[in-house]
């Protein structure tokens, strides 16, 4: 099957080169030159694991191609996957659909045969609506299918979670659209991967109200990390005893200085507009908007508190490890990281920081902070130690040298990667999240 993949970015490179390694025969397509010209070169636009070597396989293969042409890829495709940005519109919170939209009228305009247009994209429920109307509007002159199909990828994760999904959620309204698309994830039902057929509307809400429910689990183990501050108890065997329940589980209960990344914040925020827009408010999710917000600045104030206060901190140094909202990643959009160095630098701190892959994107956004070549070098002369993404390289640091680059031994771990027991034998003054 020859498939056209509109976007070359975190969604569109991932599932095209997934789709390509499944036989498929994809086309990627972007309209930044720039980008198409550095995949062909194997230059890959983001950090992703196992990325880079899944495209250059299926680049030798035959399988999968670049281009900027979208008329080109869709000779002879049979079906065309939307795979472009979803931002959150400046001003209003609503998601900007003006990329998906200006596909579809180019999809209506350059139709060669009867063909499925996918949205991969996260819309507003009714996008697919639109997408269909603005099509038809085109007058293509061949039969064709709009379906919804939402993308559920984790960045870290992404190829696993393509390739072994959870589940595979295909909202269509017709039969001629749920046959293709059986067809393109035919390779997957060797793994029995459960397909779920809706209607578009109920695939598009599920996108939402699926990360809008694990925003929500966040953000609920974060006010208990709080609440077990002050009463003394540990978070993390909180965490355990609730997540053994079946009913509850324990994914998504780990303490932190709060979500950030790609989906979370824009699709929660999303997700409220869209409720609005039905006169049916989504208190819960209001809340968890709001309260993710705070909790990044509030973890800025917690070191601040750590090196003393105000007063204290002002014209202190504190090395900051871990800068993307997660590890396995280079995505710093709405990264915790942003919020709590902006807190420090406000209150007179100087902020040095260290991340294996955030850096160079980092660097941009955070333009007073300094960018160090290592862990140990961004610690050295330091007044604190700040952990706020928990990559594996920083899990098992050395501790004796730790000690012997700060200036005081305090160390703030913002992810609990560290048991506090240790640490305090070790001599730190250790400060976690929801432990005592």
């Amino acid at each position: 099957m020859k498939i056209a993949m509109v976007g070359s970015g975190y969604v569109g490179l991932v599932s095209g080169a997934c789709l390509a390694d499944f036989g498929h025969h994809v086309v990627c397509i972007d309209k930044d030159a720039g980008k198409i010209e550095r995949l062909e070169d194997g230059v890959m636009p983001i950090f992703e694991p196992g990325l880079a070597e899944l495209v250059a396989k299926n680049v030798a293969a035959g399988r999968l191609s670049f281009t900027t042409s979208l008329p080109d890829a869709l000779q002879g495709a049979e079906a065309v996957f939307i795979a472009v940005g979803t931002p959150s519109r400046s001003g209003d919170g609503h998601a900007d659909l003006s990329f998906v939209l200006g596909v579809a009228r180019e999809v209506g305009e350059n139709m060669t045969g009867d063909l499925v247009v996918v949205t991969k994209s996260t819309v507003p429920v009714g996008t697919g609506d639109q997408v269909e109307r603005i099509i038809a509007e085109c007058e293509p002159g061949h039969r064709f299918s709009v379906v919804s199909n939402p993308e559920f990828l984790r960045e870290g994760a992404a190829i696993r979670d393509f390739k072994i999904p959870d589940r595979i959620v295909i909202g269509a309204e017709d039969d001629f659209g749920r046959e293709v698309m059986r067809e393109v994830y035919r390779p997957l039902f060797l793994n029995e991967s459960p397909i779920l057929f809706t209607s578009r509307r109920s695939s598009e809400l599920i996108k939402y109200a699926a990360n809008a429910f694990l925003a929500t689990k966040i953000t609920f183990i974060n006010e208990m990390a709080d609440l077990c501050e002050k009463v003394g108890a540990d978070v993390q065997d909180v965490s355990r005893g609730i997540g053994m329940d079946g009913r509850i589980g324990p994914k998504f209960l780990h303490a932190g200085p709060g979500y950030g990344g790609s989906c979370f914040p824009k699709d929660t925020l999303a997700l409220l507009k869209t409720a609005e827009d039905y006169d049916s408010p989504t208190r819960i999710v209001e809340a968890v908007v709001k309260v993710n917000e705070t909790r990044k600045r509030a973890m800025g104030r917690k070191v601040v508190d750590a090196l003393g206060g105000l007063d204290e901190a002002r014209g202190k140094t504190v090395a900051m490890l871990g800068l993307t909202f997660k590890p396995n990643t280079d995505d710093m959009r709405d990264a915790p990281s942003v919020a709590i160095a902006q807190t420090l630098i406000d209150a007179g701190v100087a902020v040095k920081a260290y991340d294996p892959e955030g850096m160079k994107h980092a660097s941009q956004m955070m333009p007073d902070v300094v960018m160090c070549e290592g862990a140990y070098q961004a610690i050295d002369g330091a007044d604190a130690l700040v952990i706020v993404t928990e990559w594996d390289a920083f899990r098992a640091l050395d501790m004796k040298r730790v000690k012997s680059l700060l200036t005081a031994p305090v160390l703030i771990d913002l992810r609990n990667i560290y048991k506090p027991q240790d640490m305090r034998t070790a001599g730190f003054t250790y400060i976690s999240v929801g432990r005592s």
